[in-house]
């Protein structure tokens, strides 16, 4: 059983065609067709290195974690909390009792909702979003903001798909309590700027919740170098399995936080009259935890990070200018989200064909891409569309693979001429 941590190919000239070779999906076929998979975005595909570490833990380690002194729960302990360390240098957490591992980016931010907002968020109190928001970042507050009668302030995007941040500055008085943006919209790709954001919300002394899910995978993440309060992203996104992710959060504020969920592990003692709460990050981990995933996930941070994330920055973003050239080239195909600082997401429209459509004719070559609102309605109303196809790279996708998108659109366009 191969169980490299490390990419069986990479050299230092990114060879894009070794690489891909790790992944075993990459060399399927679907309607009779190589498989081009530009899906990016919803989920990321794994390499065999993180496949052949799950099967590991499976078939000699798995065991529950914490508090047991046999072996296989040690072996078990040891892995999750080395699965900890090493997404805490993933990101450059100072340390790793910051790093607290949630299902995916949704229940991280719902245990901030929850175990911040809830506690010091109250009516009249207001919580500042933006229109590229994911709803898995505006529902919460909005459940919030209904619970105990905060508002919620909206900063709008420019025709671009930028946010307007002459605006954001007003946004804030004596009233603002929390700044929620996404690094990276999902629906646009677009790269908010928000180091700047959080230093303008820390002058007014309010805390910022960067929701990571589209940039950690794609780009270098410094929570100390952001300084934000929380950062929060996916495993499926980032070449690992579903069901884990991570909540970052500085230590100051993780103490002051009440659990989002109540149960094993997340306690010290209990009695029918008192229950003594864990430390961190054991009091936001109810319950037996993604052990598995858990570290599924740390060996696909040492995989992407043996490629380096700069690498993997510098390759999508070559797949991005090429692909926007051809893109613009096409009759008929309107780019949704035209920003001048971009993650590897092209969004577009084709006149008179429903996305829909066009997402069924592209799987019958073999492409595979995503259509809807991408659940982020309010960008879809902002441009006036209903939906959009999106095209999202990864760092295993080939100029090659570009040139197979632009050439079944172009199928799907003689169809509906």
């Amino acid at each position: 059983m191969n169980a490299r941590a490390e990419p069986t190919h990479v050299t230092p000239a990114f060879d894009v065609e070794r690489v891909r070779a790790d992944f075993p999906i990459l060399q399927i076929e679907v309607e009779g067709k190589p498989l081009v998979y530009l899906d990016n975005a919803a989920s990321s595909q794994m390499p065999q290195q993180v496949i052949d570490r799950l099967v590991r833990y499976q078939s000699t380690e798995h065991a529950n974690i914490h508090r047991a002194v046999h072996t296989l729960s040690e072996r078990a302990t040891a892995a999750y909390e080395e699965a900890r360390a090493k997404l805490q240098r993933f990101i450059n957490a100072p340390d790793a009792r910051e790093v607290i591992f949630t299902s995916g980016t949704t229940e991280a931010i719902n245990l901030v909702m929850h175990g911040y907002g809830r506690k010091f968020i109250k009516a009249g109190d207001e919580i500042i979003l933006t229109t590229l928001e994911h709803h898995s970042n505006i529902v919460p507050w909005q459940m919030l903001a209904e619970e105990t009668g905060a508002i919620l302030r909206v900063l709008p995007i420019n025709d671009a798909g930028e946010l307007c941040l002459d605006q954001f500055e007003p946004l804030f008085n004596a009233h603002t309590k929390l700044v929620g943006v996404s690094h990276v919209s999902n629906a646009l790709g677009s790269i908010n700027p928000v180091r700047q954001m959080i230093a303008l919300a820390h002058a007014r002394g309010v805390p910022v919740l960067v929701d990571g899910a589209q940039a950690a995978p794609h780009m270098p993440v410094d929570v100390q170098d952001l300084e934000c309060d929380f950062y929060a992203f996916s495993g499926h996104k980032l070449c690992g399995p579903t069901g884990i992710g991570v909540l970052y959060g500085k230590a100051a504020l993780l103490e002051k936080m009440q659990p989002f969920k109540g149960g094993g592990d997340m306690i010290l003692s209990v009695s029918f009259e008192k229950t003594i709460y864990n430390t961190i990050p054991y009091k936001f981990e109810a319950g037996t935890p993604p052990i598995a995933a858990a570290i599924g996930l740390g060996a696909a941070v040492d995989y992407l990070s043996a490629i380096g994330m700069d690498t993997i920055a510098r390759h999508e973003h070559a797949l991005l200018q090429y692909a926007t050239a051809q893109l613009n080239d096409l009759p008929g195909l309107r780019l949704i989200g035209t920003a001048e600082n971009k993650a590897a997401v092209l969004s577009f429209t084709l006149d008179g064909i429903h996305p829909h459509d066009v997402g069924t004719l592209l799987n019958q070559d073999g492409i595979a891409v995503r259509t809807g609102h991408h659940c982020a309605q309010p960008v879809m109303a902002r441009f006036k569309v209903p939906a959009t196809t999106r095209a999202s790279f990864a760092f295993y996708n080939s100029m090659a693979e570009v040139d197979a998108l632009i050439a079944g659109i172009r199928s799907v366009q003689k169809v509906f001429a």
